[in-house]
């Protein structure tokens, strides 16, 4: 009775914007159901390797580690930054927490360089600025799949010897010249929630590199096994130079000694039932992306007709995947949220995305506030629109969405 009585509460939108990110068919379906009968390990097997590989493949890097969620993807690349105390890392204040969450269980200082009104993505030149001795990384996304600037801060990486971490969650299927977010800086993290671009069962991320030091590190920690340095081991135990037949988990204990410990392991598997969808799903991802891509044209065209609207920018020589649909509004001429209100009584249910980073508590407890990045923040409170704009909308939905947001435009705009 109460789960009728919430779901009855819930307002029901012509268009809503959908808590999931892909399309599943009988083809995920059958690709699990398949594995879960054939009797086979659903834990560490011979799926998720393929579905590493064919990740990497695609990706255009030496390595893909697949993992349990994009947030524990990560966790694990600010593990591989070795940071020490007093270090600075640059990010960004235009993402989801997940992204610089990590950072907070470090000794560090976070500087938060603020965005490029015209993509919501880090601006370079605000990076610069901020660069100093004690910088070690960027830590940045590209928001809502449209690619950062990666020339010009792999330019800056270069000069200053630091290590860029792509939070490529939203830019699965983007391409810039021919190469893929995830491969443009030194380490990738991907998600597959079930709101992303693909997905593993609701829940997956996965972790790209091209440096095998970094790889074998991740294999060890997400299986368990600490993150050490080791050195080779002479002479075994009591006599034995090596574990008996059918010894469980001796590690490394027989043949290594540690130099210096960096931190323990963990369990972040990618179950064999989510790496069988997620193979499935890579082979839907052009057919996702380009439809996304479809939506995302059409409301362009439609908010082409506003002079008050900035349109979103996309540079030459890139493919957006378009996980999200943003633009803006010109705040002297469209009241924002008015126009949140009136898609709302249109049927076309709205989220603004994302709530600039360092004003929250955690991030004001470590002496960030207002005034530090404007355009985000302008962004925010002022101009900043997200729409619908995935694979599970209709062609119907697609022209009373466009319909909607042309009749919102004009009521919210001031005379």
């Amino acid at each position: 009775m109460m789960e009728t009585k919430l779901a009855a509460a819930r307002p029901r939108y012509t268009v809503p914007y959908a808590r999931v990110g892909s399309v599943l068919d009988e083809s995920d379906v059958e690709a699990v159901r398949e594995l879960l009968l054939s009797g086979a390990t659903l834990s560490a097997g011979p799926v998720r390797e393929r579905f590493e590989e064919e990740f990497a493949a695609l990706i255009g890097v030496r390595h893909a580690l697949s993992v349990t969620s994009g947030t524990v993807a990560l966790e694990l690349a600010i593990r591989l930054l070795d940071l020490e105390p007093g270090d600075e890392v640059i990010t960004t204040p235009q993402t989801y927490q997940a992204t610089i969450q990590p950072l907070l269980d470090h000794d560090v200082r976070v500087r938060f360089a603020d965005v490029d009104p015209a993509t919501a993505n880090i601006d370079p030149r605000r990076v610069a600025e901020l660069i100093t001795p004690r910088t070690r990384a960027i830590v940045l996304v590209h928001y809502g799949g449209l690619p950062a600037d990666m020339d010009a801060l792999m330019r800056l990486a270069r000069a200053h010897d630091l290590i860029v971490v792509e939070d490529a969650a939203h830019a699965l299927g983007s391409v810039v010249n021919g190469r893929r977010p995830g491969a443009l800086g030194h380490i990738g993290c991907f998600s597959f929630h079930t709101s992303k671009n693909i997905t593993t069962l609701g829940e997956g991320g996965m972790i790209t590199t091209d440096r095998d030091d970094w790889a074998e590190r991740l294999r060890r920690v997400r299986g368990n096994e600490s993150d050490m340095v080791l050195t080779a081991r002479h002479g075994g135990f009591a006599g034995a130079s090596g574990p008996p037949t059918g010894a469980l988990y001796p590690g490394d204990a027989y043949t290594h000694d540690c130099l210096r410990f960096r931190r323990s392991g963990t369990n972040a598997a990618m179950s064999e039932a989510a790496a069988a969808m997620g193979l499935v799903q890579l082979g839907k991802l052009p057919g996702l992306v380009a439809r996304r891509q479809a939506v995302a044209a059409r409301l362009t065209a439609e908010l082409a007709e506003f002079e008050a609207v900035r349109l979103p920018v996309v540079p030459a020589g890139v493919e957006h995947a378009q996980h999200l649909y943003t633009f803006s509004v010109d705040s002297e001429r469209v009241d924002r949220d008015e126009l949140v209100r009136c898609l709302h009584a249109e049927g076309v249910e709205t989220y603004l995305r994302y709530f600039p980073l360092h004003l929250l508590p955690e991030w004001r407890a470590r002496g960030h506030g207002l005034g530090d990045c404007p355009a985000a923040e302008r962004a925010w409170f002022q101009e900043h629109m997200n729409l619908p704009c995935g694979p599970w909308l209709t062609d119907d939905q697609v022209e009373l969405l466009a319909t909607a947001v042309n009749r919102a435009l004009v009521k919210a705009t001031r005379d």
